[in-house]
């Protein structure tokens, strides 16, 4: 099972800096990398609200499931 997180893509979409939507969240650089990077365990439904509201969207834009079959070879 992998859950993708697309941050990146969303924030491409929306013209907007890594650093700024860290400012409008209120998470640390530090979180929202564990976070853009996949190496998140957990994220707080409270921190994924704010997300969606800096970037409009909505939380499937960020979140995305892959099976294992999907991503295995």
């Amino acid at each position: 099972m992998a859950i993708i997180i697309n941050i990146d893509v969303m924030l491409a979409k929306r013209k907007m800096s890594v650093t700024e939507l860290s400012e409008r969240v209120g998470i640390t650089m530090a979180n929202l990398s564990i976070l853009k990077n996949g190496k998140a365990k957990a994220i707080r439904l409270s921190t994924l609200d704010a997300i969606c509201k800096a970037l409009e969207c909505q939380p499937r834009d960020i979140l995305e499931y892959k099976s294992d079959e999907d991503t295995q070879g």
